[in-house]
């Protein structure tokens, strides 16, 4: 008797959690049959052809192997828009749409043009998802790596936004010109200390190292920022940076040091403060 490899047995067999298993398998249909991922369960009879059957073990073999879902099928969604990603960038990651939200805020309270900075954007996350949200954006996204710029300007065409948003290759503020100014400033930089064991775990150990890492403290590049923002940032203009969940009252104290007011720190959905914010 021939084994059963229907997508129900497929799918009931694997090592896979079942959510995880899902999201693979709804890949393959899409890839190899443009199939939505409601065939999961409308067809579930159906049985593999023998290169997307080898595609799916492949695929298994590497999420059980400790690869992220998100590098796998090459995509990941973050706030409304989906995302085209690669090992060249850290996946986005639910925590970092605080900062969107923070900065819609300031569009709205601002309800006029806006320029905004988005510092370190590697899939260019942040930066687009504002753009998508806020015609009235106008924003800057700067990023040291050609990698990550490559993903994130394919992003911006994806996403058909590409005329709104300015990609600059560089490291922190030196991809700028000294007379660019901002009323915002966003950023979302390595700031895993080099010694924590994180680094070694789950999808930290396929992500770029540099993304997540200053190989230091885990505050240096976040004093970096905050250090240099005023020289960027318009008369009242907003910095809001995302920190470890250890990091808030470090962070507060390096935007005192640097004179910044109206400092105000801000829960994720873990509970965990995530950002700190101030104003010029």
């Amino acid at each position: 008797m021939s084994k059963d490899l229907s997508l129900r047995s497929l799918l009931r067999d694997t090592a896979l959690s079942p959510a995880e298993a899902k999201i693979l398998m709804a890949h393959v249909l899409d890839k190899h049959y443009q199939l939505p991922r409601s065939a999961l369960l409308s067809r579930d009879e159906m049985t593999l052809y023998a290169e997307a059957l080898a595609d799916w073990r492949d695929l298994e073999i590497r999420r059980l192997n400790g690869e992220p879902i998100a590098y796998l099928v090459g995509k990941r969604g973050f706030h409304n828009i989906e995302l085209y990603v690669a090992p060249g960038v850290l996946i986005p990651r639910p925590e970092t749409e605080l900062l969107v939200e923070i900065g819609l805020r300031e569009i709205n309270r601002l309800n006029g043009p806006v320029n905004i900075l988005d510092l370190g954007t590697g899939s260019g996350a942040i930066a687009l998802a504002l753009a998508y949200e806020s015609l009235s954006a106008q924003i800057t996204a700067t990023d040291q790596s050609f990698e990550a710029l490559a993903i994130a300007q394919k992003n911006a065409v994806l996403l058909n936004i590409a005329a709104r948003v300015q990609f600059l290759q560089g490291n922190w503020y030196e991809a700028l010109d000294k007379n660019m100014s901002f009323d915002i400033i966003l950023s979302n930089p390595p700031y895993i200390a080099s010694q924590d064991s994180h680094l070694n775990q789950g999808d930290l150990r396929f992500e770029p190292v540099s993304a997540l890492t200053d190989h230091g403290s885990g505050l240096t590049c976040l004093e970096i920022i905050i250090s240099g923002a005023k020289c960027h940032l318009n008369t009242n203009g907003l910095l809001a940076v995302e920190h470890g969940f250890d990091q808030s009252e470090a962070v507060v104290a390096l935007m005192k040091q640097a004179d910044f007011h109206d400092i105000q720190t801000h829960l994720d959905l873990g509970g965990h403060y995530r950002v700190a914010s101030g104003r010029k």
